[in-house]
């Protein structure tokens, strides 16, 4: 009964918003109320939380900024004190997902479970809620803002299925990556790399079925390749280009950001020199003969001094690392403004920003796989979609492999020439492989080899012409007799291949008789020998 009285009591003092919590980080008690905290450098840090948020759009992207500006941020720790330390993930995801942020008092979000040696807690949805009173006390941020935060933290949610859909942007190169939907099954799909030339490509894969119900292969696997750039065509189509009006609202921007982080490293600083103020007083108070307290404070002001130099340093060091939009940046900016397809090609603008500039406009993509083609649905944020196809892009094989008009050239060519007279013959035509290179016999006779076209050779066997071994046998000659008599024309010959060997028609008539007694260069060349007995045989 006595249990059950103080719950209730609890309960009635939690309804009046009376109830006493420990406030969060940023706030104090005022009485009976909460408020925001009197210390202007702990405001202006949570504030700096909650716009980082808003800009960069993820958790971790908040630990990054502040780690890259060096801004630390508060903890209350027992007794109230308040000590500045390097902010980490889960204390800025407590800190989103806090109400009390918002300005709302809330109680009983959770439910207890007592089973067998344990407790479990169950987060109970904002229906439910035991106690829940907007705008009680102020806050940082309005509750459409804190709802807004919700929603975002749960698209980053890295969960699977129709239900969350959506994932954080991330540094990959695959612009689809967090918003991509399997137009098969309806699941989300995951990105897949692979390098091929020193680069990553992405292919998009519906895994999820295969995972749950072990049908051991993917739903379907979408290759990423020119997918990407056919979805950015149609963004830059859709979407006006940015006036110049918003162009100067984003550099506006950029200074107020760096003011505001300018301004918590000097509070940090100012900070730093009170408490070394405030330790070299308590020093130079204390009497000498107390030598043990002395000792103490001087060891407290030696640190307290050097964290404040270590503040300095640290300012000094951000402030020549980080530079100031200048002029030239500003124009920079207006000339991007003027012309969003160089804003969303310009290398400097990194594949994180351009899906985050792509989630302002696309609620989800949805691709299926129609082979030759590719179906790209794209739902936009006010329920609009556009379809758009394009063809499946070349596998590795498909993309180095010799274009179908070089194979019928080849191919005419084949029975005719040599496959040095080929290629010379197509790179005078200024024709390239499938790799772009130059052509080379050895490119030809691979080509001959994958489409099993004949060359010379080929061609003239299957017509019955013989080897010199065989138009030898026939004769019944020497192998070099029979060459002879190709060059002396008693036999008709043709060179087949690029070493010169030759292939001989056979022999239909009489056999070819050689001149007895003559010598082969005056049988080749009897213009070359005089009827004079007593001619020189040669000019002077």
């Amino acid at each position: 009964m006595l249990k059950a009285r103080l719950l209730g009591g609890m309960l009635n003092k939690a309804r009046r918003g009376e109830l006493w919590v420990r406030p969060p980080i940023g706030f104090v008690h005022d009485g009976e109320k909460l408020a925001l905290d009197p210390d202007r450098q702990i405001q202006d840090t949570v504030r700096l939380l909650f716009e980082t948020f808003r800009r960069t759009g993820s958790a971790e992207r908040v630990v990054k900024h502040f780690s890259t500006e060096g801004i630390l941020f508060p903890h209350r720790f027992v007794r109230d004190e308040v000590v500045f330390c390097p902010l980490e993930h889960h204390q800025v995801v407590r800190i989103l997902h806090n109400p009390r942020y918002a300005g709302a008092y809330v109680f009983g979000k959770t439910r207890q479970r007592k089973g067998a040696g344990h407790i479990r807690y169950r987060k109970l949805p904002r229906e439910e809620w035991t106690v829940f009173l907007p705008d009680s006390h102020p806050g940082y941020l309005s509750w459409e803002e804190f709802e807004a935060n919700q929603a975002v933290l749960r698209d980053n949610a890295n969960g699977y299925g129709i239900d969350r859909p959506k994932r954080p942007a991330r540094e990959g190169v695959a612009l689809l990556q967090g918003i991509v939907l399997c137009g098969v099954c309806g699941r989300s799909m995951t990105v897949r790399y692979y390098v091929r030339r020193g680069h990553p490509v992405p292919n998009y894969v519906c895994q999820r079925q295969s995972i749950e119900t072990a049908a051991g292969h993917p739903c379907q696997i979408v290759p990423g390749t020119g997918l990407d750039d056919a979805v950015g065509e149609v963004i830059l189509d859709a979407a006006s280009p940015a006036s110049l009006e918003v162009a100067l609202q984003v550099f506006e921007e950029i200074r107020t950001r760096k003011a505001e982080v300018d301004r918590i490293r000097r509070a940090t600083i100012e900070r730093a020199r009170e408490e070394a103020e405030v330790a070299r007083r308590q020093y130079m108070l204390v009497r000498p003969e107390n030598r043990l307290v002395a000792d103490t404070l001087e060891r407290q002001w030696n640190e307290k001094l050097s964290l404040l130099s270590q503040a300095e340093e640290d300012y000094r060091k951000m402030k020549q690392d980080s530079s100031e939009p200048t002029a030239e940046d500003r124009e920079r900016i207006q000339a991007l403004a003027r012309d969003l397809p160089r804003v969303w090609k310009d290398p400097r603008t990194s594949a994180r920003d351009k899906k985050r500039m792509l989630r302002l406009l696309v609620e989800d993509i949805t691709l299926t796989r129609e082979a030759p083609m590719i179906r790209i649905d794209i739902r936009w944020k006010g329920g609009a979609t556009t379809t758009v196809t394009r063809p499946l892009p070349l596998n590795a094989p498909d993309m180095v492999r010799t274009p179908p008009s070089i194979v019928e050239m080849v191919r005419a060519l084949a029975p005719h020439e040599t496959d040095r007279e080929i290629a010379k013959t197509l790179n005078i035509r200024d024709l390239h492989s499938g790799k772009g290179r130059r052509f080379a016999p050895k490119i030809i006779k691979s080509i001959r080899f994958a489409y099993g076209i004949d060359n010379m050779r080929d061609r003239y066997r299957k017509e019955g012409w013989l080897t010199s071994r065989e138009i030898a046998a026939q004769l019944k000659v020497h192998p070099a007799t029979a060459k002879r008599f190709a060059r002396e024309g008693l036999l008709r010959a043709v060179r087949v291949n690029d070493k010169g060997d030759c292939l001989f028609e056979p022999v239909s008539g009489p056999l070819p008789v050689p001149h007895k007694g003559k010598r082969y260069r005056d049988r080749c060349f009897p213009e070359n020998v005089s009827n004079l007995p007593n001619e020189v045989q040669y000019e002077a």
